[in-house]
């Protein structure tokens, strides 16, 4: 299975996918990533904290960008070089997350691309931040 090549991409364009943080997915992670921390995991600890309840991991985020990524632009073949993100608000249980990745800069001279990512609740940013990947070219 293959993704777009970097010679199908043009700056401006985009893909998002939309998950659920339900409190299955936030346990799974936790068991995946081994983040216990107990504010995604403890509904008695996580009303103790500024957020009042249970939130999901930040880096569950990261990881509906990597989806994006990986999946639909530029798809199977593309590989992250660099991420940087800021924590803009909690995702709650059962939020549904928006990623997207918009292309910023394509670089030919290396076949990488700069991405704007970001993750969206109900139109209100999460997260945000910019990712470097490289993209195979089309074979000759």
């Amino acid at each position: 299975m293959q993704g777009l090549y970097f010679e199908d991409l043009t700056e401006g364009q985009s893909a998002e996918m939309t998950r659920v943080a339900s409190a299955a997915v936030v346990e799974a992670f936790a068991e995946v990533s081994g983040d216990v921390n107990p504010v995604h995991l403890d509904e008695a600890y996580a009303r103790t904290t500024s957020f009042g309840g249970r939130i999901a991991h930040g880096a569950l985020a990261a990881a509906y960008i990597s989806a994006v990524i990986g999946v639909k632009m530029p798809g199977p073949g593309a590989v992250f070089l660099t991420q940087s993100l800021r924590f803009r608000r909690p995702i709650r249980l059962g939020d549904p997350v928006t990623a997207r990745v918009t292309i910023k800069t394509l670089i030919p001279q290396r076949a990488h691309a700069v991405l704007a990512t970001a993750c969206e609740v109900n139109g209100k940013t999460v997260v945000d931040g910019e990712a470097l990947v490289m993209i195979p070219r089309r074979p000759k």
